[in-house]
């Protein structure tokens, strides 16, 4: 299945800066992974917000679900997600 995923983060401000940077390093390494693994297609950041919008494919939303309460922001992010499916118009749905 495809899901379009908005994840909006908010660091607490008295956020220790070292915990800080941990945190954000671990999120790029999984994030990153994530991609070469094929299941995050597309990572987009909204202009001028601490936002992302991002593609996943993935069996179903228990596996979606187990993906993004692994990330290491999730406890600092408001989600919200979008299933997907094909439209008919696609030039996909020509092949």
């Amino acid at each position: 299945m495809i899901f379009h995923v908005q994840m909006d983060v908010a660091l607490p401000a008295g956020l220790d800066p070292q915990r800080r940077d941990e945190l954000l390093a671990a999120e790029k390494k999984l994030a990153l992974q994530l991609q070469h693994d094929g299941i995050w297609l597309h990572l987009w950041r909204v202009a001028g917000k601490r936002s992302n919008i991002s593609i996943f494919e993935v069996p179903d939303a228990d596996a979606l679900h187990g993906i993004l309460s692994s990330l290491p922001l999730f406890p600092f992010m408001q989600i919200e997600v979008t299933a997907l499916a094909q439209h008919p118009s696609s030039v996909e749905a020509q092949s």
